[in-house]
């Protein structure tokens, strides 16, 4: 072979080009590390994180708002001042005591929309409001429902106006609900009937029922200087306190014995229907009080670490992370089987956990007076400290923060995979084989750029696994119509539907929120555009908005209701979403679980015990 000298004059070319090779090359091994090779991708994140201009967000904004008001002035048209809108056949009805729940539940949306003229309105459905009739359920009234939708609106909308009729609205409420904590050891019953005091004597209490007045009780103390409303939370807090959670691992158990004040035997854990909003408040009570509540920061410490090492699994060909229910056989066995049941309302967590690792020391817990590995210790905690020797070398923010997106993505991959754009009640996830998460995140040792490698990432496993974060990786959309099942074509999602209906539940839309303002990422929004488009297109009616009955299909089967949540938590947090601003700072604010948000205020140590409040 005869080689030929170069001039001088075409070796800075050469050199351009070997240069511009071996970038393509580092380029390409990035790109290749930082996605998981089983789930090939068509450039979706392209399109995800393409610059979009403030001006547009803030359009989108005013869609939102726009969509709003359709659903409002159909409610206020056909069913005020009942509780609901049916908004297919443009009827009202009463399925919250019949004092006008959605006008209640939008007060605050409707503040942070600068709607005026409809605020005024409401006002007036809220000064006529009898909280001592019903014409339904024999006169009792459910105090859950009742807390978060009509107690929790009334004050966030004090919050944000000090206007103190409805502060003395809340006060009234709180007081003729009040009957409803008469049983032994003091955890409010199902419902209460305002009038003769008696409250529902079923035995049964439910964890998010029995758990979920926190933020909403302690705000109101806070607010009107009375201590017989803290006093429900602090007997909470109190009877959590002293309970034996050997068998749940440290986490609160789904049933309760009202009578005994005891876990009910074939108990579950569960962050789903029935147990949400009580974790939720573990975090949010400890925010709320300036950080200052101990003991739910603890709870919710243990919580969230159950969860990590228990609850989350991958589905074996997409990696889909998700986090499902675990049932006790009997109380004295604990030896739990999980469901695999994937449920919408667990979409709220991803949420939480982003809100958690954003607003906690998660990696120096001690300059909050907390050792870490000490929260399984003691005899109320038998069997749990494996759990935290399990996490202790992690980079527990980062990790809380890869649980947030992975079980986020997968929320989001049930609304992209079907036909209709929107996400179903429940899915059940397969299982062949089942991989907990934390299993599989100990054997990774983090490659690609795309993902922050600690010094205390490089000591777990030096020569482990590489590759994408398991669970976390983009993944795309699987569609799977009823015309490829009809047609034998494979069903690639790893799950099936199992509750196939949409019934404009927030909790997809809360997290990306919450994952948006603590993280940046604007996949989030973009996402939450998709779900608001075909929010738009599947739900809208003349009326108002619908829930679906199968989101197989498009267009599918429509319901006839709009659940007052709808105008106040998924319009909200997609108003949220779609803001340049950011009218409620999460250092500032804390959202219920309804999505009315309080302030964070100073709680001394006085308050805390009762003392420097009245009587």
């Amino acid at each position: 072979m005869i080689s030929l000298p170069l001039s001088p004059r075409h070796r800075p070319a050469l050199r351009i080009l070997v240069y511009a090779g071996l970038t393509s090359l580092v380029l390409w091994l990035l790109l290749h590390l930082s996605f998981d090779k089983s789930t090939p991708w068509t450039g979706f994140p392209d399109a995800e994180r393409s610059p979009i201009p403030p001006e547009e967000w803030e359009n989108r904004a005013e869609r939102v708002k726009e969509a709003f008001l359709h659903a409002y002035h159909g409610y206020e048209k056909y069913a005020m001042p009942m509780d609901e809108l049916r908004p297919v056949s443009n009827k009202g009805m009463n399925s919250y005591n019949g004092w006008g729940v959605t006008a209640f539940d939008s007060l605050d949306t409707m503040l942070l929309m600068e709607l005026k003229e409809e605020y005024t309105r409401a006002l007036e459905v809220v000064k006529a409001a009898n909280f001592t009739m019903t014409r339904q359920n024999r006169g009792f009234v459910p105090f859950f429902e009742t807390t978060i939708r009509y107690l929790g609106g009334l004050l966030s909308a004090y919050a944000l106006t000090n206007d103190t009729l409805l502060l003395r609205r809340a006060e009234e409420l709180a007081d003729a609900l009040d009957p409803v904590f008469e049983t032994p050891h003091g955890l409010p019953a199902f419902s209460v009937n305002p009038i003769s005091g008696e409250y529902d004597k079923n035995n049964v209490g439910i964890l998010a029922e029995l758990g979920s007045f926190q933020v909403e009780y302690t705000y109101l103390a806070k607010a009107s200087g009375k201590k017989k409303y803290y006093d429900r939370v602090k007997n909470l807090n109190d009877f959590f306190h002293r309970t034996n959670f050997t068998v749940s691992r440290g986490m609160l158990p789904t049933r309760w014995n009202l009578q005994t004040g005891l876990p009910r035997d074939r108990n579950k854990v569960s962050v789903g229907a029935q147990a949400d909003s009580t974790h939720e408040y573990l975090l949010k009570q400890y925010l709320l009080t300036g950080k200052t509540d101990k003991r739910n920061l603890e709870s919710y410490l243990r919580t969230t670490t159950y969860i990590l090492t228990n609850l989350l699994y991958l589905t074996p060909q997409r990696g889909l992370l998700y986090v499902t229910d675990t049932t006790f056989p009997t109380y004295d066995d604990p030896a739990g089987v999980p469901s695999h049941t994937f449920e919408h309302l667990s979409c709220f967590l991803p949420g939480l956990l982003a809100l958690g690792a954003h607003t906690l020391p998660l990696n120096n817990l001690e300059s909050v007076g907390l050792d870490y590995t000490s929260l399984g210790d003691g005899p109320l905690y038998n069997g749990t400290s494996q759990f935290y020797k399990a996490l202790k070398d992690f980079d527990l923010k980062q990790l809380h923060l890869w649980a947030a997106e992975g079980i986020a993505q997968t929320c989001w991959l049930t609304y992209a995979d079907q036909p209709c754009g929107l996400g179903p009640e429940e899915v059940l996830m397969l299982t062949e084989p089942a991989r907990h998460w934390d299993a599989a995140a100990k054997k990774w040792v983090p490659q690609s750029r795309s993902y922050l490698w600690t010094d205390a990432m490089r000591k777990w496993k030096k020569g482990g696994a590489r590759g994408p974060i398991p669970g976390v990786s983009p993944k795309r959309p699987a569609p799977w119509t009823e015309e490829d099942r009809a047609a034998g074509k494979p069903n690639e999602r790893d799950y099936h539907v199992s509750k196939a209906g949409y019934l404009l539940r927030p909790e997809t839309v809360e997290s990306f929120y919450l994952l948006w303002r603590t993280t940046g990422d604007v996949k989030w929004r973009t996402r939450g555009w998709a779900i608001f488009e075909a929010v738009e297109r599947e739900t809208r009616t003349n009326g108002g908005y619908v829930t679906l009955k199968n989101v197989a299909t498009s267009p599918t089967t429509k319901g006839d209701s709009m659940p007052s949540f709808f105008l106040a938590e998924t319009l909200k947090y997609l108003y949220l979403l779609f803001k340049e601003d950011d009218p409620l700072p999460l250092d500032r604010w804390v959202f219920s679980t309804e999505a009315h948000a309080v302030p964070v205020f100073e709680w001394t140590d006085e308050e805390r015990e009762g003392e420097g409040l009245i009587e």
